[in-house]
């Protein structure tokens, strides 16, 4: 007898692993931390767990892997998805500068929460505050990659279209982020790590994103950052320096595979060609593209060989949604339904995809023996997911976030019958709502 924690039976099991891509009436078991049988149910007879579930008419999938997150920015929901680009560039809304610490961690609680009970099992976030948030985050029990925006530019004037760099707001964010890492990067077991965001080119000058290149290679990290996400980037980047904002990240040092990059919505053929060719993980952000009237070129991107990721960026945290999201756009794209425009794809994008882009494929991403057990139970004993005829299809499709019944990470069950194991759902609700009420009071010339 093989003694294990966990073990769910009677599921369907979508696995990402192109060898046994669906498992009906399968099995799946964790011992600590880590799978110990993912298989037919008919061939789980010699486990005995702890615990064991009988999960039928329930569909379990690898954790999701969200590349590109602001949990704070929930606190613009519902108003900046209107104003036509990012809220960072917006005047007469709340922004970085004016977040206290208790706002961000009362705000990031409430986006990493709403990102784990809608199946995300590791986020990589980052927005102002994050020595303090990324404890907020990580205490959910998901997985939290985090930095503090990495700039050089004064943010207070960019809002009114004014680009200023100075070396003292450099040293201040590229050292956060140096202490970040030196602290939290690898801890609690590894569910906490660090990327280096650079927060874009135009916000970066071409010497300090040389600077944070040559730290991220010291320090062993990855980068990740927004490009190309406006005209106004690129009309500002080229003023400065005389080049796009693809050549100002290459001659920096940053234009590889250890880079994700955001958005890359105006390029030409030629920073295509040698995105593609620097084999760049591009988190494709489809929902809060198409909010704005935008989308990226995805498909000739992927054709140069770019890797395509998921994030869902601002305002929301359902990376089914933004699946299904990616899925669509491409096909407008395509104007029909290529055979490389498939579910398949699409979940590929949000799980090993998104594993890869972290440097994580040989740890998270997939359901297999070894691996980090980070799964995701979706409830389809529901109208809309009956009836279940290819599972993947029907999670791409029809499924949203909120049919998660339950999320395991690392091992433990952080959310249960819909609902957070190791956190108090209406206290942070509450607490989020009164962040976001203060810094709207200051938005609008009120007092704190």
């Amino acid at each position: 007898m093989i003694p294990c924690d966990l073990l769910l039976d009677n599921v369907t099991i979508v696995t990402s692993d192109p060898r046994t891509p669906v498992i009906r009436d399968g099995a799946i078991a964790v011992a600590g931390s880590r799978l110990c049988f993912v298989g037919p149910a008919a061939e789980a007879g010699l486990l005995r767990p702890l615990r064991r579930l009988s999960m039928a008419g329930r569909v379990v999938t690898p954790g999701l892997v969200n590349v590109h997150t602001h949990a704070i920015l929930s606190m613009v929901r519902g108003v900046a998805e209107d104003l036509g680009f990012a809220p960072a560039y917006t005047p007469g809304i709340p922004h970085g500068h004016d977040v206290t610490p208790e706002d961000a961690w009362a705000l990031a609680r409430l986006g990493a929460l709403e990102a784990l009970m809608f199946g995300s099992t590791l986020i990589n976030d980052s927005f102002v505050h994050a020595e303090v948030t990324v404890e907020a985050m990580a205490s959910l029990g998901l997985r939290v990659w985090s930095c503090g925006r990495i700039h050089d530019a004064d943010f207070s004037q960019i809002g009114d279209g004014r680009w200023s760099y100075h070396g003292e707001i450099g040293d201040k964010t590229l050292g956060a982020a140096v202490a970040l890492a030196e602290r939290w990067h690898g801890k609690a077991d590894g569910r906490i790590g660090v990327q280096f965001a650079a927060h874009a080119p135009d916000t970066c000058s071409d010497a300090f994103l040389a600077r944070i290149a040559a730290t991220a290679n010291d320090l062993g990290l990855r980068v990740n950052t927004h490009l190309a996400q406006s005209r106004a980037e690129v009309r500002q980047v080229r003023a400065r320096s005389g080049r796009s904002p693809v050549e100002v990240l290459d001659a920096a040092g940053l234009l590889n595979d250890r880079l994700i990059a955001t958005h890359c919505l105006f390029l030409d053929d030629g920073e295509i060609e040698r995105i593609g060719r620097a084999g760049v993980h591009i988190a494709h952000i489809p929902k809060g593209n198409a909010t704005g009237g935008t989308v990226a070129p995805t498909a000739k991107l992927r054709a140069a060989g770019a890797k395509l990721v998921l994030g869902t960026d601002n305002m929301h945290a359902d990376m089914v949604e933004v699946m299904r999201w990616a899925l669509a756009m491409g096909r407008v794209q395509a104007g029909g339904v290529p055979e490389d425009w498939q579910p398949a794809h699409a979940l590929q994008w949000a799980t090993m995809g998104g594993a890869a882009a972290m440097g994580l494929d040989d740890q998270i991403g997939s359901l297999e023996v070894g691996k980090k057990a980070d799964f995701v139970v979706f409830d389809f004993r529901r109208p809309h997911l009956t009836p279940l005829l290819n599972p993947i299809g029907s999670l791409v499709h029809v499924a949203q976030g909120r049919d998660v019944e339950m999320v395991v990470v690392d091992g433990r069950v952080v959310v249960e019958d819909g609902q957070p194991t190791l956190a108090d759902m209406a206290e942070i609700c509450r607490e989020g709502q009164a962040a976001a009420d203060r810094l709207w009071r200051v938005a609008r010339g009120g007092a704190s």
